[in-house]
């Protein structure tokens, strides 16, 4: 079976809209700015990358990384993966062909079916439309956050809005850098 991963940048008020620039935030970039660098706070970035059987993207999300990810090499490896796309309305002729396999998932109950299939972790990044409804179906099994020492105020949040019942998460890693970054990896319990 399956592990789904959510894996974000997230604000510490829960913002994880548009944080490597992605136009149209008034915070765009907000990884970048004022926010010193230290790469012991992105190592599991690598270490995601090494691990994941699959990468899982909403439309927009995929739209935006399909231009940029497959010629860079900090992201190498993902070009090879199998990629899910989750959307209603992304068409076959959409998708880009030099970024490896690429399956449209047209429902949730598609994604539930996926999980159930033997593999190793598959990686949700941004897709924030994606995390809300994946987490509010149950679905998501991690989370791997790395939160930074900012108050956003407005944008798009990781976790949605919707009134329902009580979800626990246990923590099982957690780091602080001398950046401010915090590293917080949550199992879902159930």
């Amino acid at each position: 079976m399956h592990t789904l991963i959510s894996t974000a940048f997230v604000s510490l008020d829960g913002v994880m809209e548009a944080p490597g620039g992605e136009p149209g935030y008034r915070n765009a970039g907000w990884t970048f700015k004022d926010i010193e660098f230290v790469p012991a706070a992105f190592e599991l970035k690598g270490q995601e990358q090494e691990e994941a059987a699959a990468l899982m993207l909403g439309r927009v999300s995929y739209e935006a990384f399909s231009q940029v990810w497959p010629g860079m090499p900090e992201f190498a490896r993902y070009k090879e993966l199998p990629k899910y796309v989750v959307s209603t309305t992304l068409g076959a002729d959409e998708l880009v062909s030099d970024w490896g396999p690429t399956t449209i998932l047209r429902s949730l109950d598609e994604v539930a079916a996926l999980k159930e299939t033997e593999g190793g972790p598959i990686l949700v990044h941004g897709s924030v439309e994606l995390n809300h409804a994946l987490s509010d179906a149950g679905l998501i099994d991690r989370y791997h956050l790395l939160v930074f020492p900012l108050l956003l105020g407005a944008g798009k949040r990781l976790f949605s809005s919707t009134d329902k019942d009580t979800q626990h998460l246990k923590l099982v890693e957690s780091a602080v850098y001398a950046n401010g970054i915090q590293k917080n990896v949550f199992d879902v319990v159930r």
